[in-house]
């Protein structure tokens, strides 16, 4: 059977990025092809240099900062890094076309979906008027928007990730492009819309005839819709075979790396202690006011009528998709929003403390947040960070708590001489080990972790999941732990709560509910998360 026909080929690409006199060389002699109907998936973690290479087949690089020292990349008969502006733009968007990684930063957040989607129309077909919107609207269905026509008037802001994510592939494929280039499409969604996002490609992809340049640092995600892989590291290609020669046979490293980079072990072997928390008829509910009078007329039930206690010493797996009412939940444990129903930290009822009351407390309820590039202030030193809270606290003398920063850094497995520089000089997994130094140091009882590995790369996540159990074997630590990301969940919790819609769906052993989950959603949560079914049908 013969190869399909090339569509696109890279040669010998190198990428510079230059500063003064100074050029650094990111991308190093890549040599890759796209065949027409296949997937080639580029994979490896920050800054290998996958978007780069990426974003170099339609010139989207910040030139002249950005340069091409050498290389070629052809694409029927041309060299697109030779083409002029005005030859390219007629490619770009029209017959190779672009998914980005975030949809919300890459949605005019001015504009209407469909106005959005118009504009790429009448750029690249001269479609205007009800032409243009009867197209919008078929692009709309074409991806699966729930009820299409009344999503054309909505605002990015009105849709949930995963329908963001769905206009971004509808505009891209508003001109039926012969390639379409998707960077990390699914990074910041839940399991089951990650699932359905890749279904959707695939279909399109079955449908359109189109060739698909999948950028991914996420290796399930790769294997269950390429059917070619290149394995970049530092700029350069370590290792490029079929995706099923790759999964089976890695031959580099670095790929034996990646693909045994998934967190793994069982949770910390800690013994369940006294009670730490408890939590009775909790209850989150906003108000809907309508009317000239602002009168409520129904809620939002974002946390409704929760259960559960939490042993010292044990972790809680707090899963569900997005506006589940997982992180509501925490905050509302930490009395970071009101709330109403019984929380008992450590025999003590919380509700119906005042603030200054709760402030004492504090210090023995530590929270990491998502994104540790946000969570910590860009103005302050990493020892200004950790020591924040001694501060606030009024422990020890500023000798002790120089001593304290540095062992908290110890801790966390970084060097204590870096605590006189500023977040943005260490890599994400570096700044999450510092988010953990900061509740660290205080030496709390209970950890609240809020998405803490979902921003990082594989191999990164399993150091963080390996240090927090780690550390909770150490000092007998007490976690709530929040994500979507199942895999990490599992190496981690004691115990597993599965929320939907703001109530508990299933709760117990998380050995227990990962051998055998009961509920359909428990199902279908863990069908998205593992390539191999949970469970037989």
């Amino acid at each position: 059977m013969s190869q399909p026909e090339t569509l696109l080929q890279v040669r010998d690409l190198a990428v510079e990025f230059v500063t003064g006199e100074h050029a650094q060389r990111v991308v190093e002699n890549v040599s890759f092809e796209i065949r027409k109907g296949e997937t080639l998936a580029l994979v490896g973690e920050s800054g290998s240099g996958k978007s780069v290479t990426a974003h170099s087949i339609l010139r989207l690089l910040p030139y002249p900062l950005a340069r091409h020292p050498v290389g070629s990349i052809d694409y029927a008969g041309e060299d697109l890094l030779k083409l002029s502006e005005g030859r390219l733009r007629g490619i770009r968007g029209n017959r190779i076309a672009m998914v980005f990684q975030e949809p919300m930063t890459s949605l005019n957040p001015l504009h209407s979906i469909e106005k959005q989607i118009n504009e790429v129309l009448a750029l690249h077909k001269g479609l205007r008027g009800k032409a243009a919107s009867a197209r919008t609207l078929e692009l709309l269905e074409l991806v699966g928007i729930p009820e299409p026509k009344k999503r054309l008037k909505a605002y990015p802001h009105e849709l949930s990730g995963g329908q963001r994510q769905r206009v971004m592939i509808a505009m891209a494929l508003a001109n039926e492009p012969e390639l379409l280039i998707a960077d990390e499409p699914t990074t910041a969604l839940d399991v089951t819309v990650q699932l359905k996002i890749l279904e959707l490609l695939k279909d399109l992809q079955a449908r359109l005839g189109m060739s698909l340049l999948l950028i991914s640092h996420d290796l399930n995600l790769v294997r269950r819709i390429a059917h070619r892989v290149c394995v970049m590291q530092r700029g350069r290609i370590v290792e490029q075979a079929s995706c099923e020669q790759l999964f089976q046979a890695p031959q580099h490293p670095y790929t034996q790396e990646l693909l045994g980079a998934e967190p793994s072990g069982e949770p910390a072997a800690n013994p369940a202690g006294e009670t730490m928390l408890a939590v009775d008829d909790l209850r989150v509910w906003f108000p809907i006011k309508k009317g000239l009078l602002r009168r409520t007329v129904d809620h939002v039930k974002a946390v409704d009528g929760i259960n559960f206690t939490l042993p010292q010493g044990q972790t809680l797996g707090i899963v569900g998709e997005s506006g589940s009412g997982k992180s509501t939940l925490g905050m509302a444990i930490l009395r970071l929003l009101s709330s109403r129903g019984d929380i008992r930290f450590q025999g003590q009822q919380l509700q119906g403390l005042s603030q200054k009351e709760v402030r004492p407390l504090r210090r023995q309820m530590q929270v990491v947040f998502q994104d540790p590039f946000g969570s910590l202030s860009p103005r302050m030193s990493v020892a200004q960070i950790i020591g924040e809270g001694l501060r606030i606290h009024g422990i020890g003398t500023d000798a002790q708590q120089e001593q304290a920063i540095i062992d908290a850094l110890l801790e966390v497995g970084l060097d204590p001489q870096t605590r006189h520089r500023y977040p943005h000089e260490f890599s994400g997994g570096q700044r999450q080990r510092i988010a953990i130094a900061r509740a660290l140091v205080l030496k709390p009882a209970l950890i609240l972790l809020d998405e803490p590995t979902s921003a990082l790369d594989r191999t990164v996540q399993r150091q963080v999941v390996e240090l927090l159990r780690g550390l909770q074997a150490k000092y007998n630590l007490t976690y709530l732990f929040i994500s979507h990301d199942l895999a990490v969940v599992r190496a981690l919790s004691h115990q597993l709560m599965v929320v939907k819609q703001g109530q508990v769906v299933e709760h117990g052993s998380a050995d227990a509910i990962f051998k055998s989950p009961q509920h359909p959603y428990t199902q279908q949560l863990l069908e998205a998360a593992f390539l191999a079914p949970a469970v037989a049908h």
